[in-house]
This record gives C-alpha cells, structure tokens and sequence, in this order.
C-alpha cells in the first residue's frame, strides 16, 4: 500500500465540493429544466452594497410562481433553483449557511438579513417619517 505524499493531503478533492442544500423532498422527483435555470440566472444577485436584495428576491418569486411541477412544493423548487440566481458573494453566504437555509421561509428571512443594507433600511425609516 502506497503512503499518500503530504502534497496529496493538500490537494482538495469533489468530495469537499460544496453543493446546495440537502432538501428533504420525499417521494417528489423532478427535473428543473435548462430554460427555467437561464431565467433565473439572468438576474443575479452578487451581494454587492448597490444591489437592491428585496427587488431580487421579488423577481425570483415571480419566476417561481410561473412554475408548477405535480406532486412537488413550490418550497422545494425555490429551494432548488435559488442557488442559481446568486454569484459572488452572495453564493458564499449561501454555502457558508447551508445549515440555515434549508427551508424556504429560513433562506429567504436570512439573506434579507443579510444583504438588506442598515443604510437603505435607515433611508426607508427617514422617507416614512418625512411623509
């Protein structure tokens, strides 16, 4: 048996590739097809300071809500194809939190958290108080 060289300890491997989340979809078994995939991604979310985090989660729901599969939940498609509409680091949030974002409700509330800026929320407190 040949010992591994300490450069092949290092080296990583698809094993430690990380993937969406783990979403318990019991017996539902569907296909997300490649046009509803490009859809999506053509608006990405970066997670970029400019970047409006609310319209972005408004614009996936209304891809989402165009979509019916039989038998599946409209949580689990969501689920499914958010990944695909974030970039940058915005996806590193969402693979460092996987943990957290294994339901619809969790992911949606904590990337609102995350990416709705203290500034635009402050900015939004200012116009309804001036009203």
């Amino acid at each position: 048996m040949a010992d591994k060289t300490l450069h092949e300890y290092f080296v990583p491997t698809i094993a430690n590739m990380p993937v969406g989340p783990t979403v318990n979809m019991g017996d539902a078994n569907f296909e997300v097809k490649t046009g509803l995939i490009m859809m999506v991604q053509a608006n990405p979310f970066y997670g970029l300071p400019s970047e409006d985090a609310n319209a972005h989660l408004q614009h996936f729901l209304e891809l989402c809500d165009t979509v019916v599969m039989k038998d599946v939940a409209l949580e689990i498609i969501r689920l499914r194809l958010y990944l695909f509409s974030l970039l940058g680091r915005a996806k590193q949030w969402f693979y460092k939190d996987q943990e957290v974002v294994n339901t619809w409700n969790n992911c949606s509330t904590v990337f609102l958290v995350k990416f709705f800026l203290t500034g635009k929320t402050n900015a939004l407190r200012g116009r309804i108080s001036n009203f």
